[in-house]
């Protein structure tokens, strides 16, 4: 597991409202993407009731347990094409994304152009998390822009 936050995001924490950015592995379950964004809103003192929206790659606007999630809390997704997310400075750029979904990263870039923000806005960079079904999330929280 993989744990990147920013520092100086104490003063955000009470007030945040955030967009979070995901990825998954293909068939991801349901309660591993949900346990991925509940772990990564705790470690920077958040929970789901401070996320407005989330984002991720088109390619993954069929993605059942994503589709799920949203429906559950009440999230409306913002898909973007890969060449949209290609575009946006993140501070992870991955070759193993890049290669098979054509953007060096999902969650980063899609939380960033959701926000309307920047890498500096990103109060998680990356959080990876492997569940017990051996499938992979990653999350990225950015706070919203003003």
């Amino acid at each position: 597991m993989k744990n990147i936050h920013r520092e100086g995001a104490e003063a955000q924490r009470n007030t945040a409202k955030v967009i979070l950015g995901l990825g998954c592995d293909r068939n991801t379950p349901e309660e591993t993407i949900k346990t991925a964004i509940v772990d990564a809103l705790s470690s920077v003192g958040l929970t789901v009731a401070d996320v407005v929206s989330v984002a991720s790659i088109d390619k993954k606007s069929d993605e059942i347990g994503l589709l799920l999630l949203c429906q559950q809390f009440g999230w409306h997704c913002t898909w973007y094409a890969a060449s949209e997310l290609a575009k946006v400075d993140v501070p992870n750029p991955s070759d193993v994304v890049m290669k098979y979904v054509g953007t060096p990263s999902v969650g980063e870039a899609a939380s960033i152009l959701k926000a309307g923000g920047s890498q500096d806005d990103l109060m998680v960079e990356k959080y990876k998390y492997k569940g017990h079904d051996g499938k992979n999330a990653t999350v990225s929280i950015c706070l919203v822009k003003e």
